[in-house]
């Protein structure tokens, strides 16, 4: 839990201390690379630390991600310029991908089916506790000390984990080599594909739209460049002795199906995410901690469903428990665009507490549900590629669903009946946040077109809930193929 805090209370710190390090470091312009920079690191490094833990054991991985993130905060802390932070966030988030999948993955190693909901739940509560102290935290050293302390802060925390990791988990032998079998051998050139891969594709999600237009050189070189590299990568992996991303990641109906439910589930996520604290400023006009408030809720109930799931899925299995917490979400969704304009704060606010029980009801036992389909050798690189895909999604939604915002609010503004408004959502927020530069008729003007686009937005992530819900439905097997927990080679770690 230690572990998983480190990586969990990193993005929520950092953002509320953005203003502190540009008005030190500069850079403006490319601060928003302080996370994408971070997201694509741990994204692209999942597959890899996932085959790593199969092939050596979790200890040394987890060992190794915490050492490495760690060494990223002193660097971040000790950052001269906006470039170099960047530069070292991305140390950081290499490290960051260990803690991610390892930590689950060890969850899973540890506890036998029954109760891995309690201790799965017990993570989710890090991430829920990160969402609502992180930017506290970050906020008053931003105030009160120095941003540099918001790294710094990860030195005790991590140094703890890492003791106790050290002396207290011990994990069974498991790959004994008989004499004369050749060595594990580390698939370098795969993971160097996957990595190339991962960071076209997700550059030119992140920053398409943004840094520069959709159909411009960079973006559609990007494109490109991933697409001839994800080729690459899969001629590779073919052909290598061990490979990062193994085929049978796809070939298996379970593995498959899940993957790709969790993707639509990261894609569905950047409607609360990413566009619910802009509607909660915009348009009901509340400050950056109300409207914090409004999102947190959703890991208040996440963790509370997810620890009841259990007696859901064990009664009817784990699809029909996914099928029934994703078609609560896609109604919880389709609900959002009938909210009354402007609309009160405990009306989104209750969405995503209902929200959050459904997705808790949905994303555990599917997590639980595929880490019980593999032995202890393929776990780690089953639930990385989870995770992988859900990362991806979450881009790919990051995309899709800005695109779609400015695309409303451009429509919206076309016919605004006051010339010289901004035109997009980022310009539209600053904009709202000083009212007395506007007119009333035009704020009001400003404050539908916002809620227009977020609506459209959320009735997007619905697709995406009918998305995952369509995968279950078609693709997932009726009953996931569980594997008897036996001693011996898969008996659970101490």
């Amino acid at each position: 839990m230690l572990g998983m805090a480190l990586a969990a209370i990193d993005g929520t710190i950092v953002s509320t201390a953005v203003p502190q390090i540009v008005g030190d470091l500069g850079g403006f312009s490319v601060f928003s690379w302080l996370f994408s920079g971070y997201l694509l690191a741990v994204t692209v490094s999942l597959p890899v630390y996932g085959k790593l833990s199969d092939t050596f054991g979790r200890k040394p991985v987890l060992i190794a991600g915490i050492a490495l993130f760690l060494f990223g905060s002193v660097l971040c802390a000790a950052a001269w310029n906006m470039a170099a932070l960047i530069a070292f966030r991305v140390v950081q988030g290499l490290g960051g991908g260990a803690l991610q999948g390892t930590v689950q993955t060890i969850a899973a190693d540890l506890y036998p089916l029954k109760e891995r909901p309690k201790i799965q739940a017990k993570l989710s509560t890090v991430w829920a506790t990160s969402a609502v102290a992180g930017p506290v935290i970050g906020g008053l050293f931003a105030v009160y000390a120095d941003w540099r302390w918001i790294f710094l802060i990860n030195l005790p925390i991590g140094a703890l984990a890492l003791w106790l990791v050290v002396r207290h988990l011990h994990e069974p032998s498991r790959n004994r080599r008989a004499a004369g079998a050749p060595r594990p051998r580390i698939d370098w050139a795969g993971a160097l594909a996957v990595f190339a891969t991962g960071t076209l594709l997700l550059t030119a999600l992140v920053q398409g739209g943004v840094a520069w237009p959709w159909f411009s050189a960079p973006s559609l070189g990007l494109l490109a460049g991933s697409v001839v590299l994800g080729a690459l990568t899969v001629v590779v992996e073919r052909r290598a002795a061990e490979p990062i991303i193994p085929g049978w990641v796809w070939r298996r109906r379970t593995i498959a199906s899940v993957n790709l439910a969790l993707g639509a589930m990261g894609l569905l996520m950047v409607a609360p995410t990413v566009f619910l604290p802009t509607y909660a400023q915009s348009v009901l006009g509340l400050g950056p901690i109300a409207a914090g408030f409004v999102l947190s809720v959703m890991t208040l109930s996440w963790p509370v469903s997810a620890a009841f799931s259990n007696r859901v899925y064990n009664r009817i299995g784990f699809r029909r428990t996914a099928i029934i917490g994703m078609s609560c979400a896609l109604l919880i969704l389709l609900a959002f665009p009938l909210l009354p304009y402007p609309g009160e704060p405990w009306q989104p606010a209750l969405i995503m507490l209902l929200l959050g029980a459904a997705l808790g009801l949905f994303q555990l036992p599917l997590i639980v549900g595929v880490q019980s389909t593999v032995g202890w050798a393929e776990r780690g690189t089953t639930t990385a590629s989870v995770l992988f895909c859900r990362q991806v999604g979450q881009s790919v939604g990051a995309a899709l669903f800005g695109a779609v915002a400015n695309g409303i609010l451009a429509s919206r503004l076309a016919a605004a009946p006051v010339p010289g408004l901004p035109d997009d959502l980022d310009a539209i927020s600053h904009a709202l946040d000083d009212p007395g530069r506007l007119s009333g008729a035009a704020t009001d003007y400003l404050r539908r077109a916002v809620d227009a686009a977020v609506d459209h937005v959320y009735l997007g992530a619905a697709g995406a809930a009918a998305l995952a819900l369509l995968v279950l439905v078609f693709v997932a097997p009726r009953r996931f193929p569980v594997l008897p927990e036996e001693p011996g080679d898969d008996a659970p770690a101490r």
